[in-house]
């Protein structure tokens, strides 16, 4: 790899962990939840997101001033943008359960969270190979586990609405925590179309 291109994928892998370090926080946050703590949850998360925004920030820099990129800067710049809005729709979630005022969090919200640490993991694992994407024979791989996590995903988000408004005692909340699940399903995909993302751009250059 040349010295200049090392910049560009390292800056997608520190991305990327502090994606998984968002999901992670929120899992931990959904563990330990009260409403009296939401607020200072909410503060941390926009920390990690933060930061993120600042990796974002400096690969368009980057791009602005470069006169050859390992790839087309508008690949590079595309996913950079599409792997921010992975971590902008972790925060959303948070935002989401105070925005309703959510009082209890639900197992299932937990195990949704979970499945989205997971994928998160693969977005890392995924970057760690797109460094070699000419060589590597694992991104296909991981690229099709993403998939199959999203379908998981599908199919959690499904049964957890129909449960949440089979026999509903209070609309409002049964409307809040599906709106909490869209959520989850959002960022799912999102984490899907970073997968997406990468296979075009490996296709395109190799």
């Amino acid at each position: 790899m040349a010295k200049g291109d090392k910049f560009y994928f390292d800056n997608f892998s520190e991305i990327t962990e502090l994606t998984k370090k968002a999901a992670l926080y929120l899992v931990k946050c959904l563990e330990n939840y009260t409403t009296d703590n939401v607020e200072i949850m909410l503060k941390n998360m926009h920390e990690i997101e933060n930061n993120a925004d600042k990796k974002k920030h400096e690969m368009n820099a980057a791009l602005a001033k470069a006169f050859v990129t390992p790839v087309d800067r508008e690949d590079l710049d595309m996913l950079s943008h599409t792997l921010d809005g992975v971590i902008d729709k972790i925060e959303e979630i948070l935002q989401k359960i105070y925005i309703y005022n959510i009082k209890k969090i639900s197992p299932a919200v937990i195990v949704f969270a979970r499945h989205i640490v997971k994928s998160c993991e693969l977005l890392c694992e995924l970057m760690d190979e797109f460094k070699n994407f000419k060589r590597s024979k694992k991104i296909h791989d991981i690229i099709i586990e993403l998939n199959d996590a999203e379908e998981e995903c599908d199919t959690l988000y499904l049964m957890s609405v129909h449960e949440a408004t089979k026999n509903p005692e209070d609309v409002f909340a049964t409307l809040s925590l599906v709106k909490i699940y869209d959520c989850f399903e959002a960022c799912a995909d999102a984490c899907e179309h970073v997968g997406e993302c990468v296979r075009t751009v490996v296709m395109k250059n190799t």
